[in-house]
């Protein structure tokens, strides 16, 4: 039974991240990962995450999305799962496909999975590769086939960047054939590892411009088949995105270790401090935590976001973004054109990237 919110100033949490490990077979370069990672030995067991489900669920979450890393290296994946149903959640699962067999597939499904995300990472199998850090991509288009022919609601993330975004395309074309009811365009957001590529990553204001038309012309083709889901990158809009729904209103996350944050990228903000479901109740957390609470709502906000119409609409953009491009995380979204940052990042992406030094990968295998 869903337990009701004791404080009615709080939302609820509508979805649930549960990074279930940090393990991948892929070593992308766009990695969203700390850089720094803990061992497998810290993570949640079974009945840590089942437990966790079950807390959740009686806070109001409704969705569960599976990620990592790589879900697929949890050996207990399937009870996990079961265990997510046996809660009353919707269960997403985000995957490179790597690991995943017809056979353990099917078994996935019987235990409850509702929606898999299969990401894709160029048209050509040498550049998807390359991105990857490892040969995935043909696995992929195999991968793809049953679990079209499971039944099993399907996403075909297609992530972009500067050295693929002329090819969009052809990927959606190839993301097409796949046969997903849903295709959304990702573009790589600057944290973590794509935070050290950036400078390889970062689009043109000529290749955003041109890519919007033709996605604009692909969701007309496409319509009444397949969603086509995209948004303008970050650093090219004129307001921020509302980052995860507004920071402690929709999402919490949960790391492998436990900690309970608002975003996978929160950690970067100094001086917080994360509650760890191994400690205290997901309820309170969610409802009291100093993270939860730290940029809830619009009381912490200064000007320009303070008398801005739009307070309510984006809560000030990504608290992240805003430390890592001017270096305080009260300020707001220097993606915003109100920002006092904002004209340093239109420098920052008019100036021709440097691509004097190879790309950083992600290095951390599966056990």
């Amino acid at each position: 039974m869903r337990r009701e919110q004791t404080d009615m100033n709080v939302p609820r949490p509508l979805s649930l991240v549960a990074e279930l490990t940090y393990r991948c077979p892929l070593h992308c370069v766009y990695c969203s990962n700390p850089l720094a990672m803990g061992s497998p030995s810290d993570e949640l067991t079974t009945d840590e995450w089942s437990e966790t489900f079950q807390q959740a669920a009686g806070s109001g979450t409704i969705h569960l999305h599976l990620t990592g890393g790589e879900p697929l290296a949890r050996h207990d994946l399937v009870d996990l799962v079961a265990a997510a149903r046996g809660a009353g959640l919707y269960i997403n699962m985000i995957t490179s496909g790597v690991g995943l067999s017809e056979e353990k597939l099917s078994q996935l499904v019987k235990a409850g999975l509702d929606h898999i995300q299969l990401s894709l990472q160029d048209v050509e199998e040498s550049e998807a590769n390359r991105f990857a850090g490892t040969r995935a991509h043909a696995h992929k288009l195999n991968v793809a086939e049953f679990i079209r022919n499971s039944g099993i609601a399907f996403t075909v993330n297609v992530v972009v960047h500067r050295q693929n975004l002329d090819r969009l395309e052809a990927m959606i074309v190839l993301a097409e054939s796949l046969g997903p009811q849903r295709i959304e365009i990702a573009h790589v957001q600057y944290y973590g590892w794509a935070l050290q590529n950036r400078d390889h990553l970062l689009p043109t204001r000529k290749q955003v411009t041109d890519s919007i038309t033709m996605l604009k012309n692909a969701e007309q083709r496409l319509r009444g088949r397949v969603h086509l889901q995209y948004v303008l990158p970050d650093y090219y809009a004129a307001y921020p995105k509302t980052c995860v729904g507004g920071w402690g209103r929709q999402l919490a996350l949960i790391n492998p270790k436990g900690q309970v944050l608002p975003c996978h990228a929160a950690a970067i903000i100094p001086g917080m401090h994360f509650d760890s479901i191994r400690q205290k109740p997901f309820a309170w957390i969610w409802e009291n935590s100093e993270a939860m609470n730290r940029f809830r709502g619009i009381d912490w906000m200064k000007e320009p976001c303070r008398s801005c119409e739009r307070k309510e609409l984006d809560f000030g953009g990504c608290r992240c973004q805003a430390f890592q491009l001017s270096g305080d995380a009260t300020m707001a979204d220097p993606v915003c054109h109100k920002s006092p940052q904002h004209d340093a990042l239109v420098h920052l992406t008019d100036q021709t990237p440097d691509h004097s030094s190879a790309m950083v990968y992600r290095i951390q295998s599966v056990d």
